[in-house]
């Protein structure tokens, strides 16, 4: 069963009412009009759910923000009878994301195994595994089962047939490109903070089974 995440930008703005000026959180978008692609490394490197990678996550499990908008309660509030429809609760303000080291690599090297091809072009990654019983049966591990996860050293390299697998360490970039599918969450709230301030927008989110 597949991980997916949900969630809103939030951007506090000044309200005008009878008692004078206060500031509250409103919702500006869902999180599912910018970006609903189902990528686990960004997933870890970012909030620590599915961290595959090994990363330490930029924000993870910091729960509902006290003053989340009431959009955002609402929709968390329809969820809260079905707990794997709703967790992992968390969120990260635009100042936050912009004082991220996108060069600092995994904590460990990656708990999955990267698989390559040969091509025309060069060595192709072809899939990510946690356990290949084609390549546990070559090195041996194969009476130790996948529940005997094994860590290797960082570019530790095994040529199976025509598969090449390879211990890899990632580097936040290489979760969470420039140009990636978090793009799009990027520019609207530094499109926000340029008007509101960069603690002033937020990315609440939470995951789904």
């Amino acid at each position: 069963m597949g991980t997916d995440a949900s969630g809103f930008v939030e951007c506090r703005a000044w309200h005008l009412h009878q008692d004078g000026r206060e500031s509250v959180w409103r919702a500006a978008i869902d999180l599912f009009l910018l970006n609903i692609t189902r990528n686990y490394d960004a997933f870890g490197c970012l909030f620590g759910v599915r961290n595959y990678a090994n990363f330490r996550p930029l924000a993870a499990d910091r729960g509902l923000p006290a003053d989340a908008s009431e959009t955002v309660r609402g929709e968390l509030d329809k969820l809260a009878q079905w707990p794997d429809q709703a967790y992992g609760t968390t969120w990260i303000t635009w100042a936050e994301l912009k004082a991220v080291d996108w060069g600092e690599p995994a904590e460990k090297t990656d708990s999955r195994l990267h698989e390559y091809r040969q091509t025309s072009d060069g060595l192709r990654l072809t899939g990510k595994s946690s356990w290949s019983p084609r390549f546990a049966q070559a090195v041996g591990l194969s009476e130790l089962g996948p529940d005997h996860a094994q860590e290797w050293p960082e570019g530790s390299e095994w040529l199976i047939d025509d598969t090449l697998y390879r211990s890899v360490k990632l580097h936040r970039r290489e979760a969470v490109p420039d140009d990636g599918e978090w793009k799009p969450v990027w520019t609207v709230m530094e499109a926000l903070a340029s008007q509101h301030g960069d603690d002033n927008v937020r990315l609440v989110v939470w995951f789904d089974n």
